[in-house]
């Protein structure tokens, strides 16, 4: 059986690398893991906003948002003006958590949002079902990288190598800082899987701050951590190592735009108008990888060293051939409903309808 993410309080690290990380990592980051606020677009309160329900009298769709790279089509339309002429308005808007941007969703604040397929499970069993409109990173393993980042001196390169090294040194605490529920510890336990290493070899400690985690490595207080990309590229530039990512082998994580249920039963119209504009951003997108490093940048909030080295990713479309959307395959959601279950976080009698893109309980 696998084994659960124990709790731990680590040493205080660096708070001079705190406070860089901090920085960065807020204005950055997703999932899972998640923290810091960039607003990718008008922001609304909840005076400023109508309904959108129910009415073929659309004036505004807004857009829910953490401020990472997943959602970087939306902030090109965004850019080069490609919302003008839908008949509605798009409002954008970051939020500086996922339980935040979850919030919104759950209060109708939202009718559109970028978050993970664990996440969409838990929104659907409290009661604000939401549907998988299509896959924003992560239809291919390239897109969306996650991974195990290790201190530049760790005696280890690999994850067979760690888990050796646990087992030859097991007063060590030799272990990787992770999230429960998030894309960070599925990738983990996954990328365990496809080495054969034994669920129970490299331990887990729950780290639930992505800056902390990250600075834990940094400061040698602990031996690894499960981060996502714009973390994963920060330390390789500061001289720390990644042991292991899942942009090669099986495809592992995904993020995907979802729509209230109740949303995308009355605007089936206008999520499809997005979904168009969305696939003429990532035309943009392949076409000037420049550009969008600049957009990115400037609604992320990347540092100097960050934006020198990253990469931009290639994404996917939302609208299939047929023009229909394009719902992500059941292949890469009933893997991640069946280790929900496992792992205890929910998903029990959960399944997926590829069709509609509905989680049905």
């Amino acid at each position: 059986m696998q084994s659960k993410i124990r709790r731990v309080s680590p040493r205080q690290a660096s708070l001079s690398l705190i406070a860089i990380v901090f920085a960065f990592a807020f204005a950055l980051l997703a999932a899972l893991l998640c923290a810091g606020c960039a607003n990718g677009g008008a922001s609304t309160n909840g005076s400023q906003q109508a309904s959108s329900e129910g009415s073929g009298d659309m004036q505004v769709v807004r857009i829910g948002t953490m401020p990472t790279e997943d959602i970087l089509p939306i902030w090109v339309a965004e850019q080069e003006g490609l919302f003008a002429d839908l008949g509605f308005e798009v409002k954008v808007e970051s939020f500086d958590s996922a339980p935040a941007l979850s919030a919104a969703i759950t209060a109708g604040e939202v009718d559109l949002a970028m978050t993970d397929i664990m996440r969409a499970v838990k929104l659907t069993e409290s009661g604000a079902p939401v549907t998988l409109e299509w896959v924003t990173l992560g239809t291919e393993p390239d897109q969306g990288r996650f991974g195990i980042l290790a201190a530049a001196d760790a005696p280890f390169d690999t994850l067979s190598e760690m888990a050796a090294y646990a087992a030859e040194h097991p007063d060590e605490d030799v272990v990787v800082g992770a999230a429960a529920n998030t894309v960070p510890e599925y990738v983990f336990d996954k990328l365990i899987e496809e080495e054969a290493i034994a669920p129970d070899a490299i331990k887990t400690t729950e780290v639930a701050s992505l800056p902390e985690r990250f600075s834990l490595v940094a400061s040698g207080n602990l031996a690894a951590a499960a981060l996502p990309n714009s973390l994963l590229t920060l330390g390789e530039v500061q001289g720390m190592k990644v042991i292991a990512d899942d942009t090669q082998g099986a495809n592992i994580s995904q993020s995907v735009m979802v729509a209230r249920e109740a949303f995308a039963r009355d605007h089936e119209q206008e999520i499809l108008k997005i979904a168009s504009v969305w696939d003429q951003a990532v035309a943009l997108i392949a076409a000037d990888p420049a550009l969008a490093l600049e957009v990115l940048s400037e609604h992320a909030s990347l540092n100097s060293q960050v934006k020198d080295a990253y990469v931009i990713a290639t994404y996917p479309l939302a609208l299939a051939e047929s023009g229909e959307l394009a719902h992500p395959d059941a292949a890469f959601v009933t893997p991640q409903l069946t280790w929900m279950a496992k792992k205890g976080y929910g998903a029990e009698g959960i399944t997926y309808d590829p069709e509609s893109g509905a989680l049905i309980s």
